[in-house]
């Protein structure tokens, strides 16, 4: 793996930070959402991270990494759009859970990939993106955002309410 970048650590600390806020505001209001400030700073430095990392090429060109960036962007406007003008009236709050989540997810697999190519320094656990252990981290982590969608649907539809 390539040196880090000043681009690269000023991406990777705010993606923790984003990441962090992310957990905190599930694991608080169930949802993210802009009418609570976590949600708004979780929003913010998604935006943030997710911008920065189109500008990190050390893997040679555009991939998959820059691919979850810009799903990540829309994914994030279109979950701002359903929350502030709810275009689909009452199933709004279902989109916008939707894609607010999903930006965790976006999140959540270049972070454990990056992670596991790089630590241990010298002897990382992975070697390639075919790697068992990356690969099964990264359907873990699919498992776990269907989980949680369908369980911030029935939350929604059992409240009726964004908070």
């Amino acid at each position: 793996m390539p040196e880090m970048t000043m681009l690269g650590w000023f991406h990777t600390i705010l993606g923790i930070g984003a990441v962090s806020t992310g957990f905190y505001a599930i694991a608080k209001f169930k949802i993210i959402s802009l009418e609570n400030k976590i949600g708004q700073i979780y929003v913010v430095l998604t935006a943030i991270v997710a911008g920065s990392a189109l500008g990190i090429y050390n893997q040679g060109g555009f991939g998959i990494a820059h691919i979850l960036a810009v799903l990540t962007l829309i994914a994030l406007v279109g979950a701002i759009v359903m929350e502030k003008f709810k275009i689909f009236g009452g199933f709004s709050k279902y989109f916008q859970a939707l894609g607010y989540t999903s930006t965790f997810l976006f999140h959540m697999i270049p972070a454990i990939t990056d992670f596991l190519r790089r630590i241990p320094v010298g002897d990382p656990f992975v070697d390639s993106f075919e790697a068992p252990l990356l690969v099964n981290f990264q359907l873990s982590f699919l498992l776990i955002y269907f989980v949680g969608i369908i369980m911030q649907m029935i939350w929604l539809k059992k409240n009726g309410e964004i908070r």
